[in-house]
């Protein structure tokens, strides 16, 4: 059941990209501190954020590490009964000049807007370096959790080529992979990201992640999938969340 639990919660952290982050007050010492950020996840799976130097959550995480933030699936209409999940965790602000390229490439592509504020303003990357995870997957679905974490296997020069691969040659491809998955199309979508689990489009300035019917560990194996979903008439079973 564990393992199952474990990778509903990282489908639900891939799904999403806001959440609620809690520290503790600086200013009101004893109270948490709740603010909405947005994040994706970074090479190792980790919650992976950008804030202001003169945010109020900054301040506390640099008296405090120690944080949460929590995620929900979006638009709910009974929260109560829809997955989500709070990750407890060490914030750690990134400052080897390597890790914060790539943790800016990374970002960027998910949250292109962000690229110019963060070079006009004293903006900084901090990871959230998990502890433990609760997972509640509706009534009766509750977990503590310390696996949920998973190595993306291509991230750095890998996925970089794949994405740009996919947004030069293949923008049919993208168009049919929107329209399988019932996504709006208000908009071009652009590929950002590819994990083993699946891919991410951004529409706007919306991001959505659609899981592969199986793991992929290979660029061969990405390939693979990618192909068989361009001539797919359906979005296949996700067995690796599922199962």
């Amino acid at each position: 059941m564990s393992a199952k639990a474990n990778r509903q919660a990282r489908a639900l952290l891939l799904k999403e990209y806001r959440g609620v982050l809690s520290t503790h007050s600086r200013s009101m010492p004893g109270y948490p501190f709740g603010s909405v950020v947005p994040y994706c996840l970074d090479d190792q799976g980790r919650p992976l954020i950008l804030i202001s130097r003169i945010a109020q959550h900054t301040h506390n995480l640099q008296l405090d590490p120690k944080c949460s933030m929590i995620v929900g699936e979006r638009e709910a209409e009974d929260v109560q009964s829809v997955g989500r999940v709070t990750v407890m965790a060490d914030a750690q602000k990134i400052t080897d000049e390597a890790a914060i390229d790539a943790a800016a490439q990374r970002y960027y592509r998910y949250f292109p807007e962000s690229a110019s504020y963060h070079s006009a303003h004293d903006f900084d990357f901090w990871v959230l370096v998990p502890v433990r995870y609760r997972y509640i997957g509706g009534f009766g679905a509750i977990h503590w959790l310390d696996d949920v974490a998973l190595t993306n296997p291509f991230a750095g020069a890998a996925e970089t080529s794949m994405v740009e691969h996919m947004n030069q040659d293949h923008t049919k491809a993208i168009a049919h992979y929107v329209e399988l998955a019932g996504l709006p199309r208000t908009e071009p979508a652009v590929l950002v990201g590819i994990d083993s689990e699946g891919m991410h489009l951004r529409i706007g300035q919306s991001l959505h992640w659609l899981a592969f019917a199986e793991p992929c560990n290979t660029p061969t194996q990405v390939r693979q999938a990618l192909v068989q979903l361009a001539h797919a008439e359906k979005w296949p079973t996700t067995e690796a969340i599922e199962a």
